[in-house]
């Protein structure tokens, strides 16, 4: 049993040893869920699951499969070489069957034969089932035979210098290549997930509007807490905080001036979100300008982005938003506590239960990134949260110490090349449905100089140290910052400004 201790945010970070069931904790810090026992490591802050197993399981001989009459998984090249040919139609049934003796034996021991097997039968549809194994089986036996059978399904080389990079490669090939899902992999990909953490289940529907194929665990639980709970979370979630503790500007001496903020200003009324209570929970439910705000935050995008909740359908009660725990392509999925309904963190529509039966979609705010500093010379009324949140919570200064400073460390599949993945941008949506993204760094250094940032009707301003955007004809547009894989690969048609348009 790995050694765990409490985190910051107060996840269990564990010692990686051999020998492991498939993951879920089995520390103190966790409950036991089904039958399935995780061990939990962690990269930085990172939690990433990793786990050895047992002996394979001998209940029979597994059968190797030849698939026939394959067909182009797409019609593109990626980096990465052709993707594979991919059989047409259902699964052939030897296939079936060793897919579903590897799910069945999850929760006791994994049945690594059965992985070989799957790793035989040339149906290259089967590695997305394998990349989702991966994610929770990192290290051991069990890791080694997915491993394997992932690159004699696919052709892939996996070169990645340790488990966790393996699992994030695989994935992005995947993606990279669009390769097709196997037949009821949604069911499958359920039975995976559900064994980790139960509490999933509302979310895997098939009227989802969701492409599963790139969801993925995110390393915490889900934070299902009820509103106001302002406990820390016994089974590392990480913790919304709901209607948090200000204090004005004077008093909040306590945050330094060069730190950043995500400045919010809606009705005369200000506020500053400092980014280290942020990145410890990654949700904000807020009341502002007498309107209600959920703020989400993900770390992984750099993007924190804000929704106004009470714009609902009659009927239906104001979304409380939470973090599941799941990502997709290295963004939060986040949820509504009352309906179970998933909502995309990016664009505000929900996707899942009732509230994407009545297709509801949250109109955004404006965030501003800026240093405190700079942001309450702009805002002298300004409010800032507590120095513990009103939860008597001692937050860290840099919690996330430079996690993503190396760039994305979950699968995003491909990139656009007009700029560094991590590049910060400032992006908005037009009335005309077009997204225009403008590179922060550059838009602040046009805007010093006096000149003019403007792209299809927009123009930039600078508010405190962040920027704000307006309409040429009139009218505000939400806008936030983002890094650009985020913002690209959620509108791939994206403008993109630059200097040279000034």
């Amino acid at each position: 049993m790995p050694v765990c201790v409490p985190n910051v945010r107060g996840w269990p970070e564990c010692e990686q040893t051999e020998n492991q069931p498939l993951p879920i904790a089995n520390s103190k810090y966790f409950v036991r869920m089904k039958r399935l026992e995780v061990g939990l490591a962690t990269a930085g802050l990172l939690l990433s699951a990793c786990a050895a197993d047992t002996a394979p399981s001998t209940t029979g001989p597994r059968v190797t499969i030849t698939a026939t009459t394959t067909t182009p998984a797409s019609t593109t090249t990626s980096p990465d070489g052709p993707a594979p040919r991919v059989p047409s139609g259902p699964l052939e049934p030897a296939l079936l069957d060793n897919l579903e003796t590897l799910i069945s034996s999850l929760a006791q021991e994994v049945d690594r034969e059965a992985i070989t097997a799957i790793g035989e039968s040339r149906d290259a549809r089967a590695a997305w089932l394998l990349a989702d194994l991966l994610r929770f089986v990192q290290a051991g036996p069990t890791a080694d035979s997915a491993l394997t059978a992932f690159e004699n399904l696919t052709g892939a080389g996996l070169t990645a210098d340790s488990p966790g990079a393996a699992w994030v490669d695989a994935s992005n090939f995947l993606i990279r290549w669009d390769l097709p899902a196997p037949p009821d992999y949604l069911d499958f990909k359920r039975r995976i997930f559900t064994l980790v953490e139960p509490r999933w289940e509302p979310f895997f529907e098939a009227e989802a509007d969701i492409d599963w194929r790139y969801v993925s665990w995110g390393g915490v639980f889900i934070d299902d807490r009820p509103t106001g709970d302002a406990t820390r979370c016994s089974r590392s979630c990480i913790p919304a905080l709901d209607d948090p503790a200000v204090v004005p500007a004077v008093e909040g001496t306590w945050y330094p001036d060069d730190a950043v903020v995500f400045g919010i200003a809606l009705n005369g009324e200000a506020r500053a979100y400092p980014k280290n209570m942020m990145e410890i929970h990654e949700m904000v439910n807020d009341t502002l300008g007498g309107r209600r705000l959920g703020i989400p935050y993900c770390t992984l995008c750099g993007s924190a982005q804000a929704y106004f909740t009470d714009e609902v359908p009659d009927g239906i009660q104001q979304p409380l938003l939470r973090t599941s725990g799941l990502l997709i392509r290295s963004n939060k999925m986040m949820f509504d506590l009352h309906s179970s309904s998933m909502i995309d963190t990016f664009r505000g529509t929900a996707v899942s239960g009732p509230l994407f039966d009545q297709r509801l979609e949250l109109r955004q705010a404006s965030v501003v990134t800026s240093t405190w500093g700079e942001w309450k010379a702009a805002h002298p009324d300004t409010t800032i949260l507590a120095e513990d949140g009103g939860i008597g919570f001692a937050y860290p200064a840099d919690p996330l110490g430079g996690r993503d400073a190396a760039g994305p460390i979950f699968p995003i599949g491909g990139v656009d090349p007009r700029l560094p993945v991590q590049a910060q941008v400032f992006g908005v949506e037009t009335p005309d449905g077009v997204f225009v993204a403008f590179p922060v760094d550059e838009a602040k250094a046009a805007l010093d100089d006096g000149e003019a940032v403007e792209l299809a009707g927009v123009r930039l301003t600078l508010d405190g140290g962040g920027l704000r955007a307006q309409f040429i004809d009139g009218g505000e547009p939400a806008g936030h910052q983002s890094f650009w894989f985020a913002w690209s690969q959620f509108h791939p048609e994206t403008l993109l400004w630059s200097p040279e348009f000034g």
